[in-house]
């Protein structure tokens, strides 16, 4: 391999990226049946590991959110929607890519030693920027984290109901946040490789189950399509795609986990794209079978008939909302760990008390808000805007905008994409399209969408949309056969005065 020093520094580059690593590999040779098995299980850093916790990283909960997001955008706009994100947050997971090996080979020429400690995206933008850029970096990652974690959290409570409805989704919620808390025991993110695995299974299956459960169960009578209707839907549902193809918080956290992470560059394009296998096929058939009924039900299994495959389904979506609220966790917990001076301990036992704490507010957020749908498109707008597309490609503008820098960059943008002329005008297009719809519409079609959920239910909602208790008949009155849910003000242009709206003012919910 030679030596971090070699020659010429194009040539060297490769060596500088690898060399921990390789020591790192080495340090581990397996000898025993028990540490060849542990090995296989546990410790992952090759490209296919990437590629795993990549794709089942991205989508989890919100495979269950898209076709409710469909409901909003219209068939057309959602597959549009869905591409585009796709392309966009591909392009920016290249970008943090290329700029951690751009930092990463800069500290390795400084004999810099990152055995025990694990390189995040605020330090890359530290190191290459300086410490404004690290505060933003760590403000928008850390609270994207904090509220992906919580999401997951809400979709366990509102996916275990549709199993047992012997507890409402608040309970649930209290018994799914103390099992959430066994992730500080999972020391990073080298050793979710079979983790990652089951969990691309477990959408897979889901996602399918969907797509053929609709298909089979064909269209609900009278079933309509009237999508788009309303401004504020129109960006609520496309700030939730936003949100999907968002899940890249954990790029720099996933690539330092690699042997060698400059073979990262078209993973996640890969992952995308298996993605979209998932997601276009599940969320078209189930709004082509339940069109405008998704409205009022952001969770795609409260719409299909309760079979052993349904349950399956949901039972598989528990796991995997495990396995990612440890993903969206763990690079909180390192941000924790480098606080309180502990990041590059070598006991996992005093790691796994001090991470406790991180696990306290996240259960907390999701007794108070347990909006399944309406918060992934207010985190979506506010934060995954930022963090995962406007930052990085503000970041790769600024920091390879002197000819001297593009001159030494590790790595320059490809031929292909027109180089660094191609490179920043991508750039632009991402920033200022992201800023107006992401940010702009989208944060206020989706605070709109929020408050609404806020005045209907209120907070520490104990059963968000579940289906009010059946009532006993009274004499002499006709049985009542339908309720509607109490979302139904966001969307229905007459909503019944019944289930405590009454006190509210109707007229605003007929913003265009």
């Amino acid at each position: 391999m030679g030596s971090v020093g070699d020659g010429v520094e194009e040539k060297g580059v490769e060596t500088v990226v690898v060399g921990t690593y390789v020591e790192m590999e080495s340090d581990e040779k397996p000898s025993t049946v028990k540490s060849k098995l542990s090995m296989f299980l546990w410790h992952g850093g090759s490209t296919y590991d990437a590629w795993f916790s990549c794709a089942s990283n991205q989508v989890a909960q919100v495979l269950l959110t898209l076709p409710y997001s469909f409901s909003q955008l219209g068939m057309l706009s959602g597959i549009i929607f869905q591409l585009l994100y796709g392309l966009l947050g591909s392009w920016t997971a290249y970008l943090i890519s290329i700029l951690y090996i751009e930092y990463r080979t800069r500290k390795e020429r400084e004999k810099a030693d990152f055995r025990n400690h694990v390189i995040q995206w605020f330090e890359v933008l530290d190191g290459l920027l300086g410490k404004h850029w690290r505060n933003l970096g760590l403000a928008f990652n850390c609270t994207f984290l904090l509220f992906g974690s919580v999401i997951q959290l809400i979709a366990c409570a509102s996916n275990i109901y549709y199993i047992n409805d012997k507890l409402d989704k608040r309970t649930w919620t209290y018994i799914f946040g103390a099992c959430c808390a066994t992730t500080v025991f999972i020391p990073s993110f080298r050793n979710y490789r079979i983790w990652s695995f089951l969990g691309l299974l477990m959408t897979t299956y889901t996602s399918w189950y969907l797509t053929i459960a609709s298909l089979l169960h064909g269209q609900v009578e009278g079933v309509k399509h009237s999508g788009p209707t309303k401004l504020v839907l129109y960006f609520t549902g496309a700030t939730n795609i936003l949100y999907t193809f968002g899940g890249h918080a954990v790029t720099v956290e996933i690539m330092h986990a690699m042997w060698k992470p400059q073979k990262f560059k078209a993973i996640y394009l890969l992952a995308t794209a298996y993605v979209l296998t998932l997601t276009l096929p599940s969320a078209v058939s189930v709004y082509w079978a339940f069109g405008d009924a998704l409205l009022n039900h952001s969770n795609a299994f409260a719409l299909l008939p309760k079979s052993s495959f349904r349950d399956a389904a949901v039972i598989l979506m528990l796991i995997h909302q495990l396995i990612t609220f440890g993903f969206a966790c763990t690079p909180l917990y390192f941000v924790w760990e480098k606080a309180i001076g502990l990041h590059e301990c070598r006991s996992m036992v005093k790691r796994a008390a001090a991470r406790l704490p991180v696990v306290v507010p996240i259960w907390f957020l999701a007794i108070i808000f347990p909006f399944f749908g309406p918060i992934n498109s207010a985190v979506g707008s506010l934060l995954v805007s930022f963090t995962v597309y406007i930052i990085p490609a503000v970041a790769h503008m600024v920091t390879f905008r002197s000819a001297a820098a593009r001159e030494n960059a590790v790595e320059a943008p490809p031929r292909f994409l027109g180089r660094w002329a191609g490179a920043y005008t991508i750039n632009a297009f991402v920033v200022i399209w992201v800023l107006i719809v992401g940010f702009g519409f989208g944060g206020w079609a989706s605070i709109t969408n929020f408050v609404r959920q806020v005045d209907n239910f209120g907070l520490f909602a104990k059963c968000y949309q579940c289906p009010p208790p059946a009532i006993p008949p009274v004499p002499g009155l006709p049985i009542p056969t339908f309720l509607p849910n109490a979302t139904a003000p966001t969307i229905a242009p007459s909503p019944s005065p019944s289930l405590g709206l009454r006190h509210h003012h109707h007229h605003h919910h007929h913003s265009p």
